[in-house]
């Protein structure tokens, strides 16, 4: 199983992306939502994978932070929900909206999602609820302002979300640690 690519990317398309990594191009779907935050073409990407193995296809789905790729599996482990409908889910709301949506029930926000009708959307909230740690929220804002911050300082989306999502896993949820530590990976990966 492919659990990360690291490449050069070679294409974007609305609804796959081409990744060649030692010689070989990797088509990966990935959400709509980071498509747009893509690098230019012929610059290099990292992504976190899950392979998806049916029958007649192995697929790759791509995403820019482990936590979509998390929602994403577990999206899969729900009864009539397959990889097209997840993808769709997280190309039509933000972690922070989907999250929202769980926690105050809101059958309105997730039906905004193409193909997601309220008998699917009401399933969504009673099954993930459990699945899914709440409270989300505020450490979403955290992460994110770190982001930001990190942007503001000249480093590419994608870029600094990896090393702030090394920081993170560690239990660093405060800002500045936040900020200081993924600034500190990036020195070393620079200068090592």
């Amino acid at each position: 199983m492919i659990g990360s690519l690291r490449g050069r990317l070679l294409s974007k398309k609305p609804d796959n992306i081409l990744v060649e990594a030692c010689g070989v191009g990797y088509h990966v779907h990935v959400p709509l939502t980071l498509l747009s935050e893509m690098p230019r073409e012929g610059e290099e990407i990292f992504l976190h994978v899950h392979t998806h193995v049916r029958d007649d296809a192995l697929q790759l789905y791509g995403f820019g932070a482990e936590e979509e790729k998390r929602i994403f599996t577990t999206l899969l482990g729900i009864s009539g929900i397959g990889p097209k409908m997840a993808l769709n889910v997280l190309s039509g709301l933000s972690l922070a909206e989907f999250h929202a949506a769980l926690e105050t029930e809101d059958v309105a926000m997730l039906c905004r999602v193409p193909g997601l009708g309220k008998k699917t959307a009401h399933r969504l909230i009673l099954e993930l609820r459990e699945k899914l740690p709440s409270g989300y929220g505020s450490a979403d804002r955290v992460f994110n302002d770190a982001l930001s911050a990190l942007m503001n300082l000249g480093y590419k989306k994608n870029v600094a979300q990896g090393f702030l999502e090394q920081v993170y896993s560690q239990g660093q949820t405060d800002i500045e640690t936040l900020i200081r530590e993924a600034l500190k990976l990036m020195s070393e990966k620079k200068h090592g």
